[in-house]
């Protein structure tokens, strides 16, 4: 795994939020598709027993993905930024 592929993964991802009409990314749905088509070691299997995105990909989605999404904890997803959300917060409660 390198940086670049972790940098693919997250923009990815993004793409999934910002040029789909729904603007949702479910994490069960980013994990299945990044271990499938990007290389090993950008995903893993948590203590949970569910597979997991690492934290170098978050870690760069973060950064392409600063100020125009949300993470929806509870339901576990992440999904374009509303003008009702509070600015500067990065998860919705």
């Amino acid at each position: 795994m390198s940086d670049t592929d972790a940098q693919a993964a997250a923009q990815w991802m993004l793409a999934q939020i910002t040029d789909s009409r729904s603007g949702e990314l479910w994490q069960m749905d980013a994990a299945d598709h990044i271990a499938k088509h990007f290389d090993d070691g950008l995903t893993y299997v948590n203590d949970n027993g569910n597979l997991a995105i690492s934290k170098d990909v978050l870690a760069a989605f973060r950064k392409l993905s600063d100020g125009t999404v949300v993470w929806e904890r509870g339901l576990r997803y992440w999904r374009r930024r509303q003008e009702y959300d509070p600015e500067g917060k990065r998860q919705a409660d």
